[in-house]
């Protein structure tokens, strides 16, 4: 006679709560991008786009330097300076939020930043270009703020749909309405 097998219920491990990072603005800042929270990569770095195929950086050193290649590989403070130099921000709509890997769509229990705060903050402020859709599902936060709202495509790798010079065209759009072109 057989022996009834035993199973077991091992409970999955709850995602831990992850956290943002600060927001990249100051008073003069024209134009905040809103992405919906940092990769495990940016995360890790602590350093906002920060996954090495994110078309972020790329899309800024090829609309203000020309060269792709030269802000990318800038020390990270030195690309922060750039970006407010040129009156962009950078922010997240969510603060905090459950996630295992770095899709949005495994985004769970988030909890939206203090957006409203920044009109103190950013009293230059003129627009927010939420940077793909997740981020901009949230757009009735930033409508809030009394400015322009853009919806722009996802600089993400996970954008695949996207060639680059789309999305470039894209972003560059929103710059020049703002005088963030030089």
């Amino acid at each position: 006679m057989a022996k009834p097998s035993i199973h077991l219920s091992v409970p999955s491990p709850q995602p831990l709560r992850l956290s943002g990072l600060a927001p990249v603005v100051r008073a003069d800042t024209r134009l905040l991008v809103l992405g919906s929270f940092p990769g495990a990569a940016s995360l890790a770095a602590q350093q906002y786009y920060g996954h090495p195929q994110n078309a972020f950086w790329k899309i800024v050193a090829a609309t203000w330097l020309g060269d792709a290649l030269a802000l990318r590989h800038a020390a990270y403070d030195e690309r922060l300076t750039c970006l407010l130099d040129h009156g962009l921000g950078l922010w997240d709509v969510y603060a905090s939020c459950e996630r295992e890997g770095s899709l949005d769509a495994a985004i769970r229990a988030p909890e939206v930043n203090d957006l409203a705060g920044l009109r103190q903050r950013c009293p230059g402020l003129r627009a927010v270009a939420h940077n793909g859709g997740e981020s901009f599902r949230h757009a009735r936060y930033s409508a809030s703020l009394g400015v322009p709202v853009h919806r722009l495509p996802s600089t993400s790798p996970a954008n695949a749909g996207w060639p680059f010079e789309r999305k470039l065209a894209a972003w560059q759009d929103v710059f020049k309405l703002y005088g963030l072109m030089e």
